[in-house]
């Protein structure tokens, strides 16, 4: 099964793209998708749209990752994210992908083992999830590794009914 996580925002969004197979956790691709800093909101989601779909294009995975919302002071920052993930969201189901959203908290304890790790330990454990020589670069693409990682390991950390349910769909409780 091969599983994109996404790591939205409207300056980078990141995403890696983790197989399972039999001999263990792969990494297929990752990377950053940078819209010009001096472009619209629109032209950004633009960019974004575009780039994911031809990640998904090229890559073909079995569903979508999304990392959830977190709830921060700055009400702007998170109506802006809000933009970027509702593209992630709506560039997957146009291709009738299965999207599934987890809270960074969960991605954090399912990656590293406490939802409170920074960004090097994620950074870190997916490296060596993925028995790579060195941490996918920038943190971004190393997030949305982490997200796919979530799910690919979830039924480790996941109640016998929420991995029946395939965690939670985008967009549900």
């Amino acid at each position: 099964m091969k599983v994109l996580g996404i790591d939205p925002g409207t300056r980078r969004t990141g995403y890696g793209l983790v197989e399972s197979a039999e001999g263990g956790l792969r990494l297929v691709e990752c990377g950053v998708i940078r819209p010009p800093a001096a472009a619209t909101l629109p032209e950004r989601l633009r960019e974004i749209q575009e780039g994911l779909a031809g990640v998904i294009e090229r890559t073909e995975p079995g569903c979508v990752v999304i990392e959830g919302v977190f709830y921060g002071r700055n009400v702007r920052s998170m109506v802006v994210l809000a933009h970027a993930r509702g593209v992630a969201v709506l560039t997957a189901a146009q291709r009738d992908l299965p999207v599934f959203e987890y809270p960074p908290a969960e991605i954090k304890k399912a990656v590293v083992g406490t939802g409170g790790a920074t960004k090097e330990q994620v950074a870190y454990m997916v490296g060596k999830h993925l028995r790579l020589a060195a941490p996918p670069e920038p943190s971004d693409a190393s997030d949305g590794c982490a997200a796919a990682l979530c799910h690919l390991l979830g039924g480790r950390f996941r109640s016998a009914e929420a991995q029946a349910a395939g965690s939670t769909p985008a967009g549900g409780p």
